[in-house]
């Protein structure tokens, strides 16, 4: 029964490992920083309006054997060319943005003076070893482990700060007005609890576990792996929460905006209150998180653009996994040597992008699921299409809501 289980996991918990870093280590730990506990309707309403998207992901795999992108193209050449130009347009930004924070904590973690764009591309080459040696496999196993040992070392670290702290708590929540203010929630709610192209990349997963597997995941299986992981990044999301209300909040530190010193402000605030002994749970905690995202995200977005290239030109000559992986790889570093004194900037403009093209995701992902090519059986039910609707409208208010606040 257990072998049974744990053969079931795979594509949740790298969906976990991927949304589980920046929206949670850093946007995260700032609205509690920042506000408290008063982000909590937030943190809890945009993982509601978000499941039913994510959810279909998974969902159309197990329902017709393929990828959403597979999907996208029987809906239309054109929106499938509409995600490619999408993805193309994002992924490096976005793969830049979870690599510097990655890099960031692994120069205060493990002492070394490399500049962070140094720090960088080990980070991608290691990456980049693990996936050529083992390919979806390895990451699916070391997944698992890594996942682990990141909600171990959170609940410790949040425990200790209950034990630790002598403030009161206040539950208030509270509404984000001003540009600044406005600017920070979009940013919070864009990656929270992930970017909803991730919907496609856990549809390309579960296609690639059916292949090592040799077996169809059943879409009762593949509905409860991926609700493990989103529990999992929703739970994790409120534990990242409470550590910056219950450290950081009325602390008077001021966050820079230069990777290294974050990362140095980030542990050694939470060591002054915590305790000394705490550095290796918050270390542990911290690195973990942005490694599995940095990981997955650089195996996702070359599968993406591989798949959508054939799709599109299945004629011409294939440009497959490892071409697009050297891409990101290389377009990454380009950025990275631009951008990378102002890590929170880097971070805002690929949160807000992803935030901004939420909307094109979830009426892609539910016309996909509702319409002709999902068997009828496996369709969703009146309750989650109805969430669905009130998802995509709050999505498209919210984007015009922040337009509107610039």
């Amino acid at each position: 029964m257990k072998k049974s289980f744990l053969s079931l996991l795979g594509p949740g918990i790298l969906f976990a490992g991927a949304a589980i870093g920046v929206s949670h280590l850093v946007q995260s730990t700032r609205a509690g920083a920042d506000f408290g506990f008063g982000l909590l309707w937030a943190l809890l309403l945009v993982h509601i309006i978000k499941y039913p998207f994510f959810q279909y992901g998974p969902r159309y795999a197990s329902a017709t054997g393929e990828t959403l992108l597979d999907g996208y193209r029987k809906l239309g050449k054109g929106v499938l060319i509409s995600y490619f130009i999408l993805n193309f347009a994002t992924m490096f930004t976005i793969q830049a943005a979870v690599t510097i924070v990655t890099a960031s904590l692994a120069s205060n973690l493990f002492g070394l003076s490399f500049d962070l764009v140094t720090w960088s591309i080990i980070i991608m080459l290691v990456s980049t070893v693990f996936l050529g040696v083992g390919k979806y496999k390895f990451l699916d196993n070391i997944m698992k482990y890594i996942i682990v040992i990141l909600t171990i070392s959170t609940i410790v670290a949040v425990s200790i700060a209950l034990f630790k702290t002598d403030k009161g708590f206040s539950f208030q929540q509270i509404i984000p007005s001003g540009t600044v203010q406005v600017t920070f929630l979009i940013a919070f709610l864009g990656w929270m609890p992930a970017p909803l192209d991730i919907s496609i990349w856990h549809s390309l997963w579960s296609v690639e576990k059916d292949k090592t597997t040799f077996e169809r995941i059943k879409p009762k299986q593949a509905i409860f792996d991926f609700n493990i992981g989103y529990i999992g990044a929703l739970s994790l999301g409120v534990c990242f929460v409470m550590l910056g209300a219950l450290v950081m909040y009325q602390s008077g530190e001021s966050f820079s905006n230069r990777g290294t010193v974050f990362a140095s402000q980030l542990i050694n605030l939470y060591t002054k209150n915590l305790g000394d002994f705490s550095a290796i749970f918050i270390g542990a905690a911290a690195f973990t998180a942005m490694f599995s995202t940095t990981i997955t995200t650089l195996d996702a977005s070359p599968r993406a653009m591989a798949k959508s290239y054939t799709l599109l030109l299945p004629k011409k000559r294939k440009l497959g996994y490892w071409f697009w992986l050297i891409l990101l790889f290389i377009g990454t570093t380009i950025i990275l040597y631009f951008f990378m004194s102002d890590m929170v900037f880097l971070v805002r403009v690929a949160t807000v992008l992803s935030f901004l093209t939420a909307p094109f995701y979830a009426i892609l992902n539910y016309v996909l699921i509702t319409g002709k090519h999902t068997p009828k059986r496996y369709r969703p039910h009146m309750g989650l299409r109805i969430l669905s609707i009130v998802g995509i409208v709050f999505l498209f208010g919210f984007s015009i809501w922040f337009l509107l606040s610039l």
